[in-house]
């Protein structure tokens, strides 16, 4: 059944009763527990998201009150999320990885009322950041301490089932981004631009009631709120979830999803555990065999549990295009999109996937315009877009031009057919030592192609030339380190011609500490700090010359 585009509005709580209607005893969502599914029904759902409204009710909360949600994906955050759109409540939700200065940050900020605390793998660290006013309430999971816990909850009080009309300008959500500098912003969303954005997903998507879909990237990232959340909403299809990180291969397997969207870090990780199982230059081999290709590449899309689906897709941070070409090659077409906390992370995508087109994320989707400022910085406007962010108006008012586009602080280059490739931020070009100005991204992404590099930022400010620092692939891990070398110095001297003088990367710093969220590097959304690593490492890599390629431990 596909859900058509129009104007008349659908809230989420009133696609809920559709396909209760519908599909009532259906089974909606899927939440393993002890590497067994516990399933919830379409009218389960509803009736628990009208049993935790009333609780809220119950418990003095007001429509317009902000509640948090502090939690990894279950089928619970689900029917919280439902309770506080059906209860008139303003959802804010937080990271699951954040840190107890964040949380108290975003908590204080939105003003919360209330937080749901659930699922969470560092709840003591995290404790402190949840103030001791707040009311707090637990799903059914190991977490902090509570007032209340989930079954308590889906006793008290009556069920709300005369909630107040949800009308389309009513503010659904406040989502803080997860920005590389600076405190992070409140992105206030209404119910009209999520259906906006969710309706035009399933369109563009082409998922409905057969789909079967796979949550595990933070629902408090807008990603996974439109793309899996809220598109089920509109396209009635299943939703699985993933227990814990250890079970994580088995629960791919037994959600079998027919749409996957990923990170590039996991994509990475997948590419590492093909390449181990079968050897690289085996791997090759067998690829350039017509009939046991296919044999080959089926095998590989069942090993990963990925053999039913009809989309793939990557997002959140850059991806390297020489990842997206190499699974082309095994035949699994990654679609890469772009999209911002503030335009509901849907406006520009590589779908249907085109394989002349990988390097770019793809094009604006119907309903979605594009254009470039005058500094080269990409401007988006859709229904998607945020009102604004929470009590900032000065920031919110310089967000846009006069005709409502949004600057989104990306630099791009955009083609006669429309696909755009990001070149950089407006915020990433530093000066060196010598008084040149020097962007980074397009100089990054050359030398990402080269298949040994995950993860890569050029520093430079202060310095003579800019530096590469570079974390290897999982698959470089078992080659031999001066084959690495080689390799990097090879893809160096074929980039250092092509740049201008000021702009020749004098080194390339193989890091020995991974990058991620606990130290600081990445983002909750996975984008590289550059500010970060400009601290750590600019005083000891100042002095390298002459296109030098080192491990961090020969410095």
């Amino acid at each position: 059944m596909e859900l058509q585009m129009d104007s008349h509005f659908k809230s989420p709580v009133d696609m809920l009763q559709h396909w209760v209607d519908l599909y009532g005893d259906s089974t909606y969502l899927r939440q393993p527990i002890n590497g067994k599914y516990t399933d919830f029904s379409w009218r389960e759902v509803q009736q628990k998201m009208q049993q935790i409204a009333g609780a809220l009710r119950h418990l003095g909360l007001q429509p317009g009150e902000k509640v948090a949600i502090l939690s990894k994906n279950c089928a619970e955050w689900f029917i919280t999320d439902l309770a506080l759109m059906h209860g008139g409540y303003i959802s804010v939700p937080i990271y699951p990885t954040a840190n107890a200065d964040t949380i108290r940050y975003v908590l204080e900020h939105s003003e919360a009322k209330a937080i749901f605390i659930g699922k969470l793998d560092y709840w003591a660290d995290q404790e402190a950041g949840v103030g001791g006013d707040i009311l707090r309430m637990a799903m059914p999971y190991d977490t902090m301490p509570a007032q209340y816990q989930w079954d308590s909850l889906l006793k008290l009080g009556q069920p709300l089932i005369d909630a107040p009309v949800i009308t389309s300008d009513k503010i659904m959500t406040i989502i803080y981004t997860s920005g590389s500098t600076g405190k992070p912003k409140g992105a206030i969303q209404t119910f009209a631009s999520f259906e906006w954005t969710c309706k035009a997903v399933v369109r563009d998507l082409k998922t409905d009631v057969e789909d079967r879909l796979l949550s595990y990237l933070p629902l408090a990232h807008i990603t996974e709120r439109v793309a899996m959340e809220g598109s089920s909403f509109y396209s009635g299809s299943c939703v699985a979830f993933v227990e814990s990180l250890d079970s994580f291969v088995d629960d791919v397997k037994r959600a079998r999803p027919t749409v996957f969207f990923s990170v590039p870090r996991l994509w990475s990780l997948f590419q590492k555990n093909i390449i181990d199982k079968i050897g690289y230059k085996k791997l090759n081999f067998l690829l350039k065999v017509p009939i046991i290709s296919s044999i080959v590449k089926g095998k590989i899309r069942q090993g990963l549990g990925l053999e039913h689906c009809h989309l793939l897709g990557s997002g959140s941070a850059p991806i390297p295009p020489s990842l997206i070409t190499w699974y082309h090659k095994i035949g699994l077409d990654i679609c890469e999109a772009w999209g911002m906390t503030e335009n509901s992370a849907y406006s520009i995508i590589n779908h249907p996937f085109n394989a002349s087109k990988i390097g770019t994320v793809g094009r604006a989707v119907e309903g979605c315009s594009i254009k470039q400022a005058d500094n080269g910085e990409l401007l988006v406007k859709s229904p998607g877009l945020m009102t604004g962010y929470y009590k900032q108006p000065e920031t919110s008012a310089s967000s846009f031009d006069a005709e409502g586009y949004f600057h989104t602080g990306d630099l791009c280059a955009i083609d006669d057919e429309g696909y755009v490739t990001i070149t950089g931020r407006v915020k990433d070009n530093f000066k060196t030592s010598k008084g040149k100005y020097v962007a980074p991204v397009p100089i990054e992404r050359k030398l990402a192609q080269d298949p040994h590099v995950e993860l890569i930022c050029i520093i430079g400010s202060g310095l003579p030339h800019p530096i590469a620092l570079v974390q290897l692939s999982e698959g470089a891990a078992t080659q031999p380190k001066e084959e690495i070398r080689s390799s990097l110095k090879a893809t160096l001297d074929s980039v250092n011609p092509h740049l201008e003088s000021h702009e020749t990367v004098d080194a390339i710093v193989v890091v020995s500490e991974p990058w991620d969220i606990d130290n600081d590097v990445l983002t909750p959304t996975l984008k590289i700090k550059r500010h970060v690593l400009e601290e750590r490492f600019s005083a000891k890599v100042d002095g390298l010359r002459g296109g030098k390629i080192r491990w961090e431990d020969e410095l």
